[in-house]
């Protein structure tokens, strides 16, 4: 109903497409009634394919690649079917690494269709539980006012300083984000508002289009809902979505913050003065629907600190939606709360058919190891140099971002790229552990037997390039022992963590990526601009995209010390800022090109890894640069009236 098979212009194209459409459905009922009644005798008889197990789970093969064609495009069905072929056809011709012996068409169907890591395994799983109560969740929230809220919040707030309404949208975005974790839903849910509010002003269309598109993506990355990617990162690392959603706060902070300094840019640069003069007083917002927004996540993050499960929390939730907005102008009644399951039910199609289908790539790499083989080939070709690598695996997410949803480029990159970018943040942990000395008497025994002529410097501070040899010096098989005994788990859970919030941020990109970028598209429609050329405003505009990641590999900003977390988060605005400032040539006034190289020096010198010495002398020179450059507009701007 939501996705036909296509368009028809005539009576009998409409009627064919809703015949298949009609046969198709048919075929999807029978494969659930198949899943309820034939999975127990399947298992019965020890997992022995009968004719009728063929067609089952063929048809869920096929429907899985027809709905995505349906949902997101060609390009998941094209990689569903290289990757089912790749298993069972052609891998076997390839030559190297990549190759593969290659199974039978009755095994990858079975695997595809039963296996942990097929389409009804856990990722699935996840969508059937976390994913769907979360959407559930903002669907209400959205229903009982929250999102008329979040706009009238976010004027008040910012929209009568110089350049406001662009403000607006980021802070609209940002709490938008709370509630969904649909870039897309983001966008036209607040730019409506947000986009013209930001043409008036004299903001560029593009422009206006643009920030919209980027604050609107990083609604993804604002807790409590993140995006059902981040439910996946829970179930691939293990680790609890609440630790993942309250680590994840300062960097979302960080994006907003970096979107937020191009709007100052752009206001400063086109001297704008116009405010958004009927921006409501912020107390009267409050009285008005604070409560339908700030009870519902105030209990549901409560529930999540309490050690209660996602679903249980998000359950709660929405029920304290509802008696919320009892409180506020828009009052749920029986028609409201089925309007808002309808709304949550079709928000969750596109990603229930997304996590499901990606199961059957996920169960391919899974029976090939190309995984492993992924991890190889970057370790070859960035020579172990973790910037190299996050370098290449920011071109993979640029490449997949062009055809894929953010979801999928996640899972995607994080099955083929996430153990390699583990095992180098580890390795780094090592080297700074054996630069210092620090080096357990356990993990000595064990380099004596791999690596006896460096026994010498063991025990004692040394350079991090001799650190880095006696590592080279070990055989890769011995590392294990090593790293279990030197670094405590918190360190090595803080790598894992670090290397899937790295792919997931990238994975964002897909958002703003020309030339598919779905977010920045829905963006220009509501400006009127260029899809384009807003696409690549956007893209520009998300610079933090790729600069906070690297924060995530050399520091240990994801480590859960909020002390640290904050020192490296309160350098970081002041070094963002400095960054952005020598990409646009401005800052309080226009940077010329020599000093636009300098201040970038000193942004970089601010953002500098675990130095603190380094970090307070390139703040310094900062502040100077900053008062230098104040000055000069003020003198600039003093002879221009004279």
């Amino acid at each position: 109903l939501l996705y036909p098979a296509w368009h028809g212009r005539t009576a009998t194209s409409r009627s064919l497409a809703l015949a298949l459409d009609i046969v198709l459905g048919l075929a999807a009922l029978s494969l659930f009634a198949y899943l309820i009644l034939g999975e127990p005798t399947f298992y019965a008889r020890n997992g022995s394919f009968l004719w009728y197990d063929w067609i089952f789970t063929a048809m869920a093969v096929l429907l899985g690649i027809e709905f995505t064609r349906r949902t997101t495009g060609l390009i998941i069905p094209i990689l569903i079917i290289l990757a089912f072929t790749y298993v069972t056809t052609w891998g076997s011709w390839l030559p190297g690494m990549l190759t593969f012996s290659g199974l039978g068409f009755e095994t990858m169907l079975f695997r595809s269709f039963y296996s942990d890591d097929g389409m009804f395994g856990q990722i699935a799983q996840i969508s059937f539980s976390f994913v769907f109560m979360f959407i559930l969740f903002g669907a209400f929230l959205v229903r009982s006012g929250a999102g008329d809220f979040i706009i009238d919040f976010a004027r008040a707030v910012a929209g009568k300083m110089i350049g406001g309404p662009g403000f607006v949208a980021v802070i609209g975005s940002a709490l938008m984000g709370t509630i969904s974790g649909s870039a897309v839903a983001n966008t036209v849910s607040t730019g409506v508002i947000t986009i013209p509010l930001m043409k008036r002003a004299g903001f560029p269309a593009k422009f206006a289009a643009g920030v919209e598109a980027t604050a609107s993506t990083g609604g993804m990355l604002m807790p409590p809902i993140m995006g059902a990617g981040a439910f996946v990162m829970a179930s691939y690392t293990q680790i609890s979505y609440l630790t993942i959603a309250a680590v994840s706060l300062l960097p979302a902070l960080l994006y907003f913050f970096g979107v937020a300094c191009f709007v100052r840019v752009e206001a400063k640069k086109q001297n704008m003065r116009t405010t958004d003069e009927d921006a409501p007083p912020v107390l009267e917002v409050l009285k008005k629907g604070g409560i339908s927004f700030f009870v519902p996540i105030g209990l549901l993050v409560y529930m999540l600190v309490d050690g209660f499960t996602p679903t249980y929390a998000a359950g709660y939730a929405i029920l304290a939606a509802i008696a919320a907005s009892w409180f506020g102008p828009s009052r749920m009644g029986p028609r409201a709360v089925l309007e808002a399951m309808a709304t949550g039910a079709k928000n969750m199609v596109l990603t229930a058919v997304l996590l499901v289908s990606i199961g059957i790539v996920v169960n391919a790499v899974t029976i090939t190891g190309i995984g492993n083989t992924f991890s190889l080939m970057i370790n070859e070709w960035s020579g172990g140099n973790m910037l190299i690598a996050l370098v290449l695996i920011a071109l993979a997410s640029l490449v997949l971002g062009m055809g894929l949803p953010v979801t999928a480029s996640y899972i995607v990159l994080a099955t083929l790229s996430a153990p390699a970018l583990a095992d180098m943040i580890v390795q780094s942990q090592l080297v700074t552990q054996f630069a210092a000395g620090n080096i357990p008497d356990m993990a000595k025994a064990v380099i004596m037997l791999a690596a006896p002529d460096q026994m010498a410097s063991l025990g004692q501070p040394m350079s991090e390039d001799a650190a880095r040899s006696l590592l080279a010096a070990i055989p890769p098989e011995m590392i294990g022992p090593i790293k279990d005994a030197t670094l405590t788990p918190a360190i090595l859970t803080t790598a894992l963590l670090s290397a899937h919030m790295i792919i997931y941020w990238l994975s964002l990109d897909s958002n703003v990526t020309p030339p598919v970028c779905l977010t920045a598209f829905a963006a220009a429609a509501i400006a009127k601009s260029p899809p384009m050329a807003t696409g690549f405003t956007a893209w520009k505009l998300a610079k933090t995209l790729y600069i906070v990641p690297v924060l995530f590999a050399y520091t240990p900003f994801l480590s859960g010390d909020y002390i640290v977390a904050l020192e490296i988060f309160g350098f970081a605005l002041i070094g963002i800022y400095a960054l952005i400032g020598a990409m646009e040539g401005y800052l309080e006034g226009p940077v010329a090109w020599p000093l636009r190289i300098v201040l970038f020096a000193i942004g970089v010198t601010i953002l500098w890894p675990n130095d603190w010495t380094v970090n307070l002398i390139g703040t310094a020179l900062f502040l100077a640069f900053f008062a230098w450059n104040l000055r000069s507009d003020r003198r600039m701007r003093a002879a221009a009236t004279a």
